[in-house]
């Protein structure tokens, strides 16, 4: 590494602008001037009126010009805020989402809808296990059923749950989480990763975000790991291990 000659000065990083952000601040800048100048017109219009010389009043065709001309440039200007729009949702994924509708997918998501008293997960064990532990939670935190699977080789696992509580009541139907803690033979924990698979039915923005609904639960359209067509030959079962009485 070359160290700078002295009494020089090292010329500052250069800095990066995002176009899409710049583009939408200038359009928003540009609707608040014109919203500015549209309220002060007004203002000397309705002076001009009020003080005009009955014998020589103004040319309304004059003003009636200004007024289409400020209208003609709120209508492009509104046009290019949903030009970037379109552009946003293009660029945050939504086109590339559409394109999953109808098709199978297999997403990274701990959250799974439980609906007509099943909701199902797949977890993946990085290496083989001597302890798992399997929680399905509540959306307030709190555990709903408990389990400890018999199978804990490395790989994919199924997890069906009933939807009954520790007690054996049934529950509501609605978005539920699993969370998995696993160890190996030394004790240490192991990083277990959770995925919903199902059909994409549904595809929403929020908030920038461009999401899927999958099985009735929603994920980032981008934790998607797999895709396949209905119908198309599934690779292997894994096992899976049935969750309730």
């Amino acid at each position: 590494m070359t160290a700078p000659v002295a009494g020089t000065t090292t010329p500052p990083a250069p800095t990066t602008t995002n176009p899409v952000g710049a583009a939408a601040q200038t359009n928003a800048d540009a609707l608040s001037q014109l919203s500015t100048n549209f309220q002060t017109f007004l203002s000397l219009l309705t002076t001009q009126l009020k003080n005009q010389d009955p014998l020589s009043p103004l040319d309304s065709n004059q003003f009636t010009q200004q007024l289409v001309q400020m209208s003609g440039v709120e209508a492009q200007l509104n046009t290019n805020n949903l030009l970037q729009t379109v552009a946003n949702n293009t660029s945050n994924g939504v086109s590339t989402a559409v394109g999953l509708i109808g098709k199978n997918v297999k997403a990274v998501s701990s959250t799974a809808n439980l609906a007509n008293g099943q909701a199902q997960w797949t977890y993946n064990l990085p290496t083989g296990a001597t302890d798992v532990k399997l929680e399905v939670v509540d959306s307030t935190g709190k555990v709903v059923h408990a389990e400890a699977p018999s199978d804990l080789s490395a790989g994919d696992h199924n997890l069906t749950w009933n939807g009954k509580d520790l007690n054996g009541a049934k529950l509501a139907d609605g978005t539920y989480s699993l969370r998995v803690t696993a160890t190996d033979a030394s004790g240490a924990a192991l990083d277990a990763v959770t995925y919903v698979q199902g059909l994409v039915t549904a595809v929403e923005q929020q908030n920038g975000n461009t999401l899927i609904t999958v099985g009735g639960s929603q994920v980032p359209w981008n934790s998607v790991v797999s895709i396949t067509q209905p119908g198309a030959a599934a690779p292997a079962a894994p096992t899976t291990a049935q969750g309730g009485a």
